[in-house]
């Protein structure tokens, strides 16, 4: 029986669905829209008998479709029961965003009806809670444009071992907020600041003299050692429960200094392992009054 790489997209309107589902098919997915869940496992059947070689495909599956919510969780359990290599990724923004995404581009909100904009995102949101807790990677294209979100989204299936983990160490302002989409969260407000001395305020955590100037601190070689275990620890027992991506936010307050060097430090740490490991910074370019 061939195997075959099954992606879910599902999420929020006005989340980016419908560019998640070009970009897969830019990516060599076979790719089809709004198909009932009732179909989803014959619909593999074809793909696996086809004479094409089909290995990859992408659904878009949401509230559009009236029976997806009710039918969906016994229905997705059931093909990985039967071995089915299946991913679920869910879309996110916030209600500030979508609201002015729906502006933009003039279009009505599936579950609005007479009611407004938000209030349907709102419905929209409760109703999709369970299957954002089920999800194995979530998204958030708040801070996202188009372009944005495909580079995301290549640089995230363009992956040569689907099967391993993939890890993403995410430096993060806590003055900006906390990512929607990470696993696990981490403070590290507590070790020194370069933001308080004169030559290495203007620097950020990509430059060497800054991570020396964390990294001499002992509190920061201690803070590390255990992580290091900590981390190491919990990776195995997130890929029992079937878990592919890990998402690891390393916070300080602007997201400049701190938390890039520690980011990185521990990408470099577990890319020496079985893992495909990255590190990204949400507000390395982002202007700080105060680090």
């Amino acid at each position: 029986m061939r195997e075959i790489r099954i992606i879910i997209i599902s999420g929020l309107s006005g989340s980016g669905k419908s560019t998640a589902l070009r970009t897969l098919e830019d990516l060599g997915f076979f790719c089809v829209d709004n198909l009932p869940i009732l179909l989803l496992p014959k619909f593999i059947e074809l793909c696996q008998n086809s004479s094409h070689d089909i290995s990859k495909i992408a659904l878009v599956m949401d509230v559009r479709e009236q029976g997806f919510l009710k039918e969906y969780p016994h229905i997705l359990d059931m093909l990985k029961t039967e071995g089915y290599y299946l991913e679920l990724l869910f879309l996110d923004s916030s209600d500030d965003v979508l609201i002015q995404r729906f502006s933009e581009t003039r279009r009505q909100h599936p579950l609005s009806e007479e009611g407004s904009v938000l209030e349907g995102i709102q419905i929209e949101r409760e109703m999709l809670g369970e299957l954002k807790s089920r999800a194995d990677k979530i998204l958030d294209t708040s801070n996202l444009n188009v372009h944005q979100l495909r580079t995301h989204l290549e640089e995230y299936f363009q992956q040569i071992s689907v099967r391993s983990m993939h890890i993403t160490f995410l430096s993060f302002g806590f003055k900006y907020g906390v990512p929607h989409d990470a696993d696990l969260v981490l403070d590290v407000r507590f070790l020194p600041n370069p933001y308080f001395v004169a030559e290495l305020k203007d620097l950020d955590g990509t430059d060497k003299r800054v991570a020396e100037y964390v990294f001499r601190c002992q509190e920061t070689q201690t803070y590390l050692e255990k992580l290091r275990d900590f981390i190491a620890f919990q990776i195995p027992l997130f890929e029992r429960e079937g878990k592919t991506y890990l998402t690891i936010a390393i916070g300080c307050t602007g997201g400049r200094h701190r938390s890039v060097v520690i980011a990185d430090y521990l990408k470099e740490t577990f890319a020496k392992g079985k893992y495909q490991v990255y590190s990204t910074y949400r507000d390395l370019k982002k202007n700080s009054s105060f680090e």
